[in-house]
């Protein structure tokens, strides 16, 4: 499995998350709100062949469903990216 297929592989309902590194640099964020939030899986929810996450972020005004591809796992406070 590639890296980033890892990565989202294993985000589940009541992992917690925050963006993927690369995304956020896609995207241009490198401060505010998005790259510190933490957010609590709620579900997952299939959409086509994209699958979803509802999010309950610790950060208001972020989006509740964010692509899987575009999130990273947290473990004991650490951003698991692997890139």
């Amino acid at each position: 499995m590639s890296g980033w297929t890892e990565r989202v592989a294993d985000i589940k309902a009541g992992d917690t998350v925050a963006y993927a590194k690369a995304w956020l640099r896609s995207t241009g964020q490198f401060t505010g709100d998005a790259p510190q939030a933490r957010g609590v899986v709620k579900t997952i929810e299939p959409v086509g062949e994209l699958r979803l996450a509802v999010i309950a972020w610790d950060t208001p005004n972020l989006p509740e469903r964010v692509n899987v591809k575009n999130l990273s796992r947290v473990k004991d406070g650490v951003v698991m990216d692997r890139d």
